[in-house]
């Protein structure tokens, strides 16, 4: 089973894009074959034995995955560093090391359930119908985390006249410049509750059942503990690159079987087009969130979920 260059661009495309708009890129990358058909179905059929159709996906989001560490690279530098004076201490005396720490506790949740559950979701769920489901149900979860956070009070930063300020113990304050907004958004993420933190990287779990979006599960679960959109979307893009980059080194090597040799320039192509489409989109993103909602993208989910359950389900 061979795939094109082609298939693999427009697939790289889709992939860049849907990986960190709140609209599942796996249910995006099952539906779309499908609605091709054609050979498009068959060479794109992940549920198919043998299929490399998986591989592919993977490798294009390692790519996803270092446009997000291109683009946080301030972001991860800090966190890096803050990560290694805790260990070197033994003390969590900066946000960015509070941060680092929160991070690695919430992607734990979602690595165990990935190594548990990954092949049986594949199996049994990789299919255009319940991908459609998933897709409309995505469409719901956004849609009624809008709202209800209509009716909650938007926690606000407390602000002093130097900065924000941001407890990270009962000894320690930090006051950090207001005009440095990517440092005071990762100061107020690192005011998490270790169990706040470890539930909204749960959510991720949600993102194994094609259709069901991680960045928009991430959020959506931030929004329930009130914090701001643009804070939901930085803390879902941070949680995913450890995440997704895990997962592409343990699947990549599968590219790699003599089976599949002959998708390795495809893979390559349609991986440089997925990771310059997601450098753009969290370029994008990470604005659009700091003014608007889900609602969009919630919408967009329900119609084209229920459209493709209703179309599948005659033609099938």
């Amino acid at each position: 089973m061979a795939i094109t260059y082609l298939e693999s661009i427009v697939v790289g495309a889709l992939q860049g894009v849907s990986e960190l708009f709140p609209v599942s890129s796996l249910g995006h990358s099952i539906l779309m074959p499908a609605w091709v058909g054609g050979q498009w179905a068959r060479d794109l059929d992940m549920s198919a034995k043998g299929s490399p159709y998986l591989a592919l996906l993977v490798a294009m989001h390692v790519a996803t995955a270092l446009a997000l560490v291109i683009f946080f690279r301030r972001d991860w530098v800090r966190i890096i560093g803050g990560l290694w004076n805790v260990v070197r201490t033994r003390q969590i005396n900066t946000p960015e090391a509070r941060l680092g720490v929160l991070l690695v506790l919430a992607t734990i949740p979602v690595g165990l359930a990935g190594l548990a559950l990954e092949k049986v979701v594949r199996n049994y769920l990789g299919t255009p119908i319940p991908t459609s489901i998933f897709l409309a149900l995505n469409g719901l979860v956004l849609l009624s985390a809008e709202m209800l956070r209509n009716r909650k009070e938007i926690r606000e930063p407390v602000l002093t006249p130097t900065g924000l300020t941001t407890n990270l113990s009962m000894q320690d304050t930090v006051v950090l410049p207001v005009t440095d907004t990517d440092r005071a958004s990762d100061a107020r993420l690192s005011k998490l509750s270790v169990k706040d933190a470890m539930l909204i990287g749960s959510a991720q779990i949600a993102a194994l059942f094609p259709g069901i979006s991680r960045s928009g599960s991430t959020i959506v679960a931030g929004l329930f503990k009130d914090m701001r959109h643009e804070d939901s979307a930085r803390f879902a893009f941070l949680l995913a690159t450890p995440v997704i980059l895990a997962a592409g080194v343990l699947k990549t090597p599968e590219l790699f079987k003599p089976e599949n040799h002959d998708i390795l320039g495809p893979a390559l192509a349609g991986s440089v087009v997925a990771g310059i489409l997601a450098y753009i989109s969290v370029k994008f993103l990470v604005k659009y969130f700091e003014t608007k909602t889900l609602t969009p993208f919630a919408i967009y989910c329900l119609v084209v979920g229920v459209g493709s359950a209703a179309f599948f389900t005659l033609h099938g």
